[in-house]
């Protein structure tokens, strides 16, 4: 344990599916050399990360994300078959919610906001009030795969559609240090026997086909002809390389103290069968970016 003077934090979480399960390995280095995390601000897995981390939960949610199966993890997509979405999420939003039991964002000990998107009105949405699962789960709401989520009359969606590292919330913050995370940092060099495909290869063939033909029934009269790629592997890139291009132009903007850069090729969107893996990537990551603080205190 460090013998260094206690740094204030605020934390930028940002989204990147199951990349975002380094953000757990972050906070563990933060937390073990002593700096406090007074503010949080995520969106989609970074939402939901940072609000089981300031619910007081976040060893427990650690320890089932590793524990989860393939098998567990199709269970808990509940399909619903509609225009605007193929998972309802009620299962998965319920089993959290069991985990960490029921929370108010206002409640919570230190600032929390989880950002959404309203794409009607082209704005992000910062939820800092109400229940701490349903603004999670409006978060999260990664669009044609989960349905929106309505909240207050509001029909929302992923908050990384509009902004993937959700610094501004940060701004009014009386910390010493913002420290942001963006998921979609550049491609980390590989080996080609190491490349990780884009497609989820970890669910159930079947799954997957049902991902491909209900986003394949969309376009089928635009594009009948293409094969080349699956249709959720198109659109599944072209999310990717959205939000990381808006995370570069957000990050020259408004940049923070420090960014750390977790590649976007690291780790499919859905692979969260890598979860310990990916937190022990984020301790890493962590203690290469943040190490020279220790000797700056």
């Amino acid at each position: 344990m460090s013998t260094h003077a206690t740094k204030t934090v605020s934390l930028v979480l940002g989204s990147g599916g199951a990349r975002g399960l380094a953000h757990i390995g972050v906070i563990h280095w933060l937390e073990e050399h002593d700096f406090e995390i007074k503010s949080i601000s995520g969106c989609s897995m970074g939402a939901l990360v940072g609000g089981v981390y300031a619910a007081g939960k976040l060893d427990e949610f650690e320890q089932w994300v590793c524990a989860i199966t393939k098998i567990d993890m199709v269970s808990l997509l509940d399909l619903a078959w509609s225009k605007n979405g193929l998972i309802k999420g009620d299962k998965l939003i319920n089993s959290l919610t069991n985990l960490v039991g029921e929370q108010l964002i206002e409640d919570l000990p230190l600032r929390f906001t989880t950002v959404a998107s309203n794409i009607v009105s082209e704005k992000e949405v910062w939820i800092q009030s109400g229940k701490l699962f349903d603004a999670i789960r409006a978060s999260i709401s990664l669009p044609l795969f989960f349905t929106p989520f309505n909240i207050n009359g509001v029909d929302l969606i992923d908050g990384g559609v509009l902004n993937p590292v959700p610094i501004a919330p940060t701004f009014g913050d009386n910390t010493d240090i913002t420290i942001a995370i963006n998921l979609g940092g550049p491609p980390a060099v590989q080996e080609p026997k190491e490349i990780i495909p884009a497609s989820p290869s970890f669910l159930s063939e079947e799954l997957h086909d049902k991902i491909s033909n209900f986003i394949s029934s969309f376009q089928e009269a635009i594009t009948p002809n293409s094969h080349d790629w699956s249709a959720y592997d198109v659109t599944n890139q072209a999310f990717e390389a959205m939000q990381s291009s808006i995370a570069r132009q957000k990050l020259a903007a408004y940049p923070p103290d420090i960014t750390i850069e977790v590649p976007r090729n690291i780790c499919g969107i859905i692979e969260f069968n890598r979860a310990s893996e990916m937190i022990e990537l984020g301790y890493d990551m962590a203690q290469k970016r943040l190490g020279h603080l220790l000797n700056n205190a």
